[in-house]
């Protein structure tokens, strides 16, 4: 017996429909975030028990519109583990938390995957993962509600749930 179940591969129209979704989702994550300098971090916990994270550092702009990454594989890769985060069936939980670079603290803010969709982390919970190390030198972050973001297709914010 293996020390960790296989996966099962998601079928294609599974993935076409994440993928969708994860186009829909990182939009919404834009229009929340608006101008700034902003960095992603996706942390997932996988059927077999496996951790995998993402990240990335973008640059966001409305005046012209402009978006901004720095580093191309990152938010590739990143932008594909939100597609299988979103379609759910290799994942247990996920999590993306967006912080962003302002005066005098980083600010940031979370979503939790479930039901295909994000939705807004609570934050007293957000506040307790964000807390540097005391052994670290690392920036303290406000922590902030999350928005609720519109479900694909529809233009409505998502119930919290």
């Amino acid at each position: 017996m293996p020390a960790r179940p296989e996966l099962t591969r998601p079928g294609d129209d599974a993935i076409a429909a994440a993928t969708s979704r994860t186009l829909s989702a990182l939009t919404a994550v834009f229009q929340a975030l608006q101008d700034g300098e902003h960095t992603l971090n996706l942390a997932v916990q996988r059927t077999d028990h496996a951790f995998v994270t993402g990240r990335t550092d973008l640059s966001i702009a409305t005046e012209p519109i402009r978006l901004a990454v720095r580093d191309e594989d990152e938010f590739c890769a990143l932008h594909g583990l939100l597609v299988l985060a979103l379609e759910g069936s290799t994942m247990r939980s996920a999590v993306l938390v967006a912080t962003t670079a302002a005066q005098p603290t980083p600010r940031a803010c979370g979503w939790t995957v479930h039901g295909g969709w994000l939705h807004p982390t609570d934050t007293a919970a957000l506040q307790t993962a964000v807390i540097p190390c005391p052994d670290l030198c690392a920036l303290t972050r406000e922590v902030y509600q999350a928005p609720a973001l519109p479900l694909p297709g529809t233009g409505k914010e998502n119930p919290r749930t």
